[in-house]
C-alpha cells in the first residue's frame, strides 16, 4: 500500500510515518507546507527505508494537490496537515480557516477527481482519512465523555476550523461517494512535539528554572494519549475502519492540568534536580485563563476498542517519563526551535499585552 500523508513534518504526522515505516511494508509519500512546527529532522531515518517520499506543497494549492496524487498515485490519504494550537488561533484565525477549511476542501476536491480516475479494486480499496480533535464537542461537566455522535460544539476558532474541515468531509462521503472515515483524538504528548504546547514548555522551562505557566486554576482537564499510540490507532482506522464511520481515540488518563505540571515537576525533580534541593513546583506561575478555555475533554474510546481491537498501550505515567527524558536527551533537536522560532512567550490573548515567559 501507498499511502499519502498531509502535514507529515508535524508531531503527529511524523509519528504516523514512523509506525508505518516500521510496522509495516507500505511505502509513504509525506506532503508538507513546512511551517513553523513542522520539522523533517523529525523523519531523519525515513530515507533509508527506500519507502519513503517528501514533496513540500501547500494543501491549499490545487495543482499542486492534483499534480502529486498523479505523480504518485497513492492508495490512501491521512489527511493531518493542519494549524493547530488554540492560542495561536486566538490571536491569528486567518490562517486557521484557510488551512483547515479552505485546504481540507481543496484536498478533498483533489482527491474526488483521482478517486474517480481509479478503476476497479483499487478504487473500491481507496480510503481518505481525516484526522481531527476531541475539541470539535466543545466543552463537558465534571461528568460524562464525548461519543462519535456527541453534537458539536466548538469554543475556539481552532475547533471551530476543525468542525467544519470534519463537515466538508463527510460531506464529501455523502453527497459524492468519496469513501472517507473520520477519527477523533485527545491531547496528544510524547518526543518531537513543538515546544509551544503545555508538555513540552513545561519540561524545557523546568530545564531552564523558568516559571511555568499554568492557566486559571490548572483544574482544566484533558485525556492525554501518546503519540505513538495514536499513530498506531490511526493506521488501524485507515486499513480496518469502516466507510462513513468516524472513530473517538482516547488515552483513559484524564488529568487537570496542574496535575500534569506537578507530575513533569516530580520527574524533573528526580532526573534533573535543582541546586540545593529546591523543587521545580515552586517554579509554578498562574496566569490569565485562555478566553474560552474548555473546562473538561473526556473520550469513550469504546468504539474502536470494540470495532478495532484498540486500547492504548502507555499509560500516562510511563508515557510522562520517556517524554521528560527524550527532551532532556535531545537539546539538539529543540533548542534551535526555542532559540529562532518560539521563546516560551504566551499566546491567545485576544489582543492583550503579551509577555515572554522568562
Amino acid at each position: 500500500m501507498k499511502i499519502l500523508v498531509t502535514g507529515g513534518a508535524g508531531f503527529i504526522g511524523s509519528a504516523v510515518i514512523r509506525h508505518v515505516l516500521a510496522a509495516t511494508d507500505h511505502t509513504v509519500v509525506n506532503v508538507d507546507k513546512l511551517t513553523y512546527a513542522a520539522d523533517l529532522r523529525s523523519l531523519e531515518q525515513a530515507d533509508a527505508t527506500g519507502r519513503y517520499a517528501f514533496e513540500q506543497a501547500d494543501i491549499c494549492d490545487a495543482a499542486a494537490m492534483q499534480a502529486i496524487l498523479q505523480r504518485h498515485q497513492p492508495d490512501a490519504i491521512m489527511h493531518l496537515a493542519a494549524e493547530s494550537h488554540v492560542d495561536r488561533s486566538i490571536d491569528g484565525p486567518g490562517d486557521f480557516i484557510r488551512t483547515n477549511i479552505l485546504g481540507t476542501y481543496t484536498l478533498l476536491d483533489a482527491a474526488l477527481g483521482y478517486w474517480r480516475g481509479l478503476a476497479g479494486t483499487k478504487a473500491e480499496a481507496f480510503r481518505f482519512h481525516h484526522i481531527s480533535t476531541d475539541e470539535v464537542f466543545g466543552a463537558l461537566g465534571d461528568t460524562g465523555q464525548f461519543v462519535e455522535d456527541t453534537p458539536y460544539d466548538p469554543s475556539s476558532p481552532y475547533s471551530a476550523s476543525k468542525a467544519s474541515s470534519d463537515h466538508l468531509v463527510r460531506a464529501w462521503q455523502r453527497t459524492y461517494g468519496l469513501p472517507t472515515v473520520v477519527s477523533n483524538c485527545s491531547n496528544n504528548y510524547g518526543p518531537y512535539q513543538f515546544p509551544e504546547k503545555l508538555i513540552p514548555l513545561t519540561i524545557l522551562n523546568c530545564r531552564a528554572e523558568k516559571p511555568l505557566p499554568v492557566y486559571g486554576t490548572g483544574s482544566n482537564v484533558r485525556d492525554w494519549l501518546f503519540v505513538e499510540d495514536h499513530a498506531a490507532a490511526l493506521a488501524l482506522v485507515l486499513t480496518r475502519g469502516g466507510v462513513g464511520q468516524s472513530y473517538n481515540i482516547g488515552g483513559n488518563s484524564e488529568r487537570t492540568n496542574l496535575a500534569v505540571v506537578e507530575t513533569i515537576c516530580a520527574l524533573m525533580d528526580r532526573l534533573r534536580p535543582r541546586a540545593g534541593g529546591a523543587s521545580h513546583r515552586d517554579l509554578i506561575t498562574f496566569v490569565t485563563d485562555r478566553p474560552g478555555h474548555d473546562f473538561r475533554y473526556a473520550i469513550d474510546a469504546g468504539k474502536i476498542r470494540d470495532a478495532l481491537g484498540f486500547t492504548p498501550s502507555v499509560d500516562f505515567e510511563a508515557g510522562l517519563e520517556r517524554t521528560v527524558a527524550w527532551y532532556l536527551g535531545n537539546e539538539a533537536w529543540w533548542r534551535p526551535l526555542v532559540d529562532r522560532q518560539y521563546g516560551g512567550e504566551r499566546l491567545g490573548l485576544a489582543g492583550a499585552r503579551k509577555t515572554a515567559v522568562r
